[in-house]
């Protein structure tokens, strides 16, 4: 609790700290995923951009995404 409260304390909003908090859970679940946080990201802002409302989670992006070889999950 200590080191989130001193992450935040840079955070202008009480919204600022909830998207940042949103932020690192999603960059966390991509790498426990096995996803690159970036290509997650650039993915799913192109699909939001393209179908408002649309939302793709890391783990649904690890199923279509993984490397050539990687058997995880399968």
């Amino acid at each position: 609790m200590v080191l989130g409260r001193k992450n935040h304390y840079g955070s202008r909003s009480v919204r600022g700290t909830h998207v940042a908090a949103i932020m690192y859970s999603l960059i966390e679940t991509c790498i426990v995923c096995g996803v690159d946080p970036e290509q997650y990201l650039r993915f799913t802002a192109r699909a939001a951009l393209r179908e408002p409302g649309v939302a793709v989670l890391p783990q649904e992006f690890a199923r279509g995404h993984r490397p050539a070889g990687d058997r995880r999950g399968a």
